[in-house]
């Protein structure tokens, strides 16, 4: 994919296809979807949310701000702050976000919505997408004006930016969709986003080279890599999830600390050992799901949730006894827990087919018995 800042010698954005034209954020947008389906989909959404405010934008919420001869967006510029420094990206916080400001490299969880001037309705948005798709700048998003505005955003934060052609779709623009030369409006909400190219570069390293570094930088690391385990578990990717997880595992365990700071190391532990355990159930593979469960009960023995998970992977490995002692131990722990007491009730019921079927298997067992001593006294 070509980058958000490698523009074609013919001023071409390079978002631009032949058969339409790739959205913000790199997904392929036909004319007919960015005129319907994402329009449908947009306006459904701002029927339901206070936050995404274009449509309340485009039909008058610069009332009293009319100055004679100037366009709705000239109008709103006036009042939105310069991020690019030539006035070609402007920004209008509509919440503030929290923590640290989005890093280079990066990848975000973003939801957005594009607007043409005058229209009341997304040309591009992905607010109908249950689970957003976890996107790096410099590589999935290809609008110049995006990168700079998601390097100005906090997490949490909503914000409304102004796009002019050189930042946005060029002075050709993306028929039929986008006429040449259009400043655009997106509205961005930063859900939150991940310092991969950090965590990359350090997990490159030697053992000897990361042992330079101090604790906190191998913990920042670590938590870090179990965020995007945590990501991709979301999406049912728990394959990938695993991978994350195991990287950020051995990034602790082979971390020698002070005594008086393994505490740490033993902490940051524990929620990945946890994380393991439940994708191996994911998995269908309840041996290493135990595995990882005891592992994280060394660390916290009286553990609800690992207790739990062990005695999931022992009710799969139908192992009755040490199923139901996990389970108590978790019970005794958290008493209401739903999912506890529903899987004390799951061990019931599956430990009572299993005697039945004993008791069927044996009662078969016997009577075959019972009929060839017959024939033989005959």
């Amino acid at each position: 994919m070509m980058s958000a800042f490698s523009w074609p010698q013919n001023g071409m954005p390079p978002s631009v296809g032949s058969a339409g034209y790739k959205g913000a954020f790199g997904t392929k947008v036909t004319a007919r979807e960015g005129s319907g389906a994402h329009q449908a989909e947009g306006s459904r959404h701002r029927e339901g949310s206070k936050d995404m405010v274009g449509s309340a934008l485009n039909q008058g919420v610069l009332e009293g701000d009319d100055a004679p001869g100037q366009s709705l967006y000239e109008r709103l510029s006036q009042r939105m702050l310069d991020i690019s420094g030539d006035r070609g990206v402007l920004k209008d916080v509509i919440r503030e976000g929290a923590g640290d400001l989005v890093v280079p490299d990066a990848s975000v969880l973003v939801k957005y919505s594009g607007y043409l001037e005058h229209m009341d309705r997304p040309f591009d948005s992905n607010y109908f997408r249950k689970t957003p798709r976890l996107m790096k700048l410099g590589e999935d998003i290809t609008l110049w004006g995006m990168e700079l505005g998601l390097l100005s955003m906090r997490r949490g934060e909503l914000a409304r930016f102004l796009f002019k052609p050189n930042y946005a779709y060029g002075t050709l623009g993306c028929p039929p969709l986008i006429p040449p030369n259009t400043t655009v409006l997106f509205e961005i909400e930063l859900l939150d986003f991940l310092d991969s190219a950090e965590s990359d570069k350090f997990c490159a390293l030697s053992a000897e080279q990361q042992d330079q570094y101090p604790l906190q930088k191998v913990l920042k690391v670590a938590a870090t890599e179990r965020e995007f385990g945590n990501y991709l578990f979301r999406q049912n990717r728990f394959c990938d999830a695993k991978v994350r997880y195991k990287r950020a595992l051995l990034l602790l365990r082979r971390r020698s600390a002070p005594s008086e700071e393994q505490h740490l190391v033993e902490a940051a532990k524990l929620p990945v050992l946890l994380n393991l355990s439940f994708t191996y159930l994911k998995l269908d593979l309840p041996t290493i799901a135990l595995r990882y469960g005891e592992q994280a009960l060394i660390v916290d023995q009286k553990n609800a949730k690992a207790l739990f998970r062990c005695g999931q992977a022992c009710l799969l490995l139908t192992e009755y006894q040490k199923a139901r002692d996990f389970l108590v131990r978790a019970q005794k722990e958290q008493p209401f827990n739903h999912n506890i007491n529903n899987e004390l009730k799951k061990l019931a019921s599956d430990y009572r087919d299993y005697v039945d079927k004993e008791k069927e298997m044996c009662q078969r067992m016997f009577a075959r018995c019972g009929d060839g001593s017959t024939a033989g006294e005959s």
